[in-house]
């Protein structure tokens, strides 16, 4: 991770507590503390004041620690997590008030104000924040995770074959995935026909038939990165409803990927999805219409009607509207998307759809 990188994150991090009136934050979270370090690892905690971060760590860690991290103070922790934190933090007197993120057990805050005298303040997305635009490194990284998605499905899609089950054919994805040094970013989703209507199905025994439909949902995580994208095809022959189906989700995505460009509310790219596919009688999806990506496969911002604020440049979201109709078939057409000044790119392209 460079040096330049890191300390333009700490300084937008900095902001944020000045605006929170916070002497400093406790990061709890894996990739948070990984975003504002460098450090890959687990079981890690940052400690952010005005001009020092602190990483605290065991013994399992602490070589990692040296080569990963730039300009911090690293500390081996001896003791229960809670304990060294405060005794780090009665050190620093400077630190009256500071902010814990929001997503730490109950039982480790419990722990940390047994042995902290500061006032403790739980923030709600401070750091991610900071993470929802990304940098030209984090785009490269996506962008690899992207490419490496579309080759492993490519391979993939040329193995399909009636009579192999859902199970199967994730499982070769899968294998793909990690033959090109990559790993998964969330659990495959294969459904085969009727299955394709739970937007969330997990993979069974259910075998593909001489014509029948597959949806399938995937990301792949590279260099900490995360891509999400949904194919659905038919194998042998087409029927009209899937032909309909299928258009009018592609109309769809289309539609709200059109009029996205830092300033455009969320809202409306999430109406303009929708809109087609009410235009073509067909039951709206109950989901979001996307979400952000990046460190984890789902992160800021929500896109969806009920989301108030606009788009920015740096933002990567994916766009993946559906239809799905409960006995008969589902299609959702997801693609990875960055925001730009005057518009978007799809950074998806190179898998066709």
């Amino acid at each position: 991770m460079d040096r330049k990188i890191i300390n333009a994150r700490l300084r937008a991090v900095r902001c944020e507590l000045e605006d929170e009136r916070l002497d400093g934050i406790i990061v709890t979270k894996a990739v948070n503390v990984s975003y504002v370090t460098g450090f890959c690892g687990d079981d890690s905690w940052a400690v952010i004041t005005a001009r020092k971060v602190y990483l605290l760590t065991d013994s399992r860690y602490i070589e990692q620690t040296r080569k990963e991290c730039y300009d911090c103070q690293i500390i081996e922790r001896r003791e229960a997590m809670g304990k060294a934190v405060g005794g780090l933090l009665g050190k620093l007197k400077s630190v009256k008030t500071i902010g814990i993120e929001d997503s730490t057990s109950i039982a480790l805050l419990r722990g940390l104000r047994k042995n902290l005298d500061a006032k403790i303040k739980p923030t709600s997305n401070l750091v991610e924040s900071v993470r929802k635009c990304k940098d030209a490194g984090e785009i490269k990284s996506l962008k690899g995770a992207i490419e490496i998605a579309a080759k492993a499905f490519k391979k993939t899609r040329g193995n399909v074959r009636s009579g192999m089950t859902e199970n199967e054919l994730a499982g070769r994805l899968d294998f793909e995935i990690r033959k090109l040094g990559a790993e998964n970013s969330f659990e495959t989703i294969v459904a085969f026909g009727v299955n394709a209507s739970r937007p969330h199905h997990k993979p069974g025994s259910k075998k593909l038939r001489k014509n029948d439909n597959v949806l399938i949902d995937f990301g792949v995580r590279y260099k900490g990165y995360c891509s999400d994208l949904t194919r659905c095809f038919s194998v042998g022959k087409i029927s009209g409803l899937y032909k309909k189906v299928f258009k009018a989700v592609e109309e769809s995505q289309a539609a709200a990927i059109g009029i996205i460009r830092a300033g455009v509310k969320i809202s409306e790219v999430d109406a303009a999805a929708r809109a087609v596919i009410e235009k073509y009688g067909l039951g709206v999806y109950g989901h979001g219409t996307g979400h952000g990506l990046g460190l984890e496969v789902h992160e800021g911002p929500v896109v969806s009607g009920k989301v108030k604020g606009e788009l920015q440049a740096g933002e990567i979201i994916t766009i993946e509207p559906g239809v799905y109709m409960q006995g008969k078939l589902g299609v959702r057409i997801e693609d990875d998307v960055l925001v730009t000044e005057r518009g978007c790119k799809i950074l998806s392209s190179g898998c066709p759809h």
